[in-house]
């Protein structure tokens, strides 16, 4: 009978740490490979703009009709999904930087929105909470929430 192979939780996260890593570097190997061949096909005329925009609308679609998705996006959300598509496609590095800059600021503003909003808890020292149980007349012994 074979023994049973002991693995340390250390060396799990490890190997799962490593796939993820090969996952991400994968996906961005697709992503430039992708951004690639759509730049060929733009710069000869074979991918247009308004193919981008048909081709956003028909995905949507499919999504809907899958179920995957409630609805499909208005023409203002599409035209603003091309947009984007269509600044790494015609290498607009001028607009994806303010873009990026944008997306770093409401990042910031969400962080310290949410922050702002976190109740704090406030941890008394030791020698503070002795002192409370003192004045409640219960000596050392017990304890008390204080809310």
């Amino acid at each position: 009978m074979a023994m049973p192979m002991q693995v340390s939780l250390d060396e799990i996260l490890s190997m799962l740490l490593a796939r993820v890593d090969s996952l991400a570097i994968n996906d961005e190997n697709s992503k430039s490979k992708f951004n690639i061949v759509a730049r060929v096909l733009y710069k000869k005329g074979i991918l247009t703009d308004a193919d981008i925009v048909e081709s956003i609308k028909e995905e949507h679609l499919m999504l809907k009709e899958l179920g995957a998705i409630a609805e499909e996006p208005s023409d203002e959300i599409v035209q603003t999904i091309a947009d984007g598509i269509l600044q790494w496609i015609k290498g607009d590095v001028a607009s994806l930087k303010k873009g990026m800059e944008e997306y770093e600021r409401r990042l910031q503003e969400a962080m310290a929105k949410q922050q702002s909003q976190k109740p704090k808890i406030d941890v008394a020292s030791p020698a503070v909470l002795q002192q409370l149980n003192r004045m409640g007349g219960k000596g050392q012994g017990g304890g008390k929430l204080i809310i």
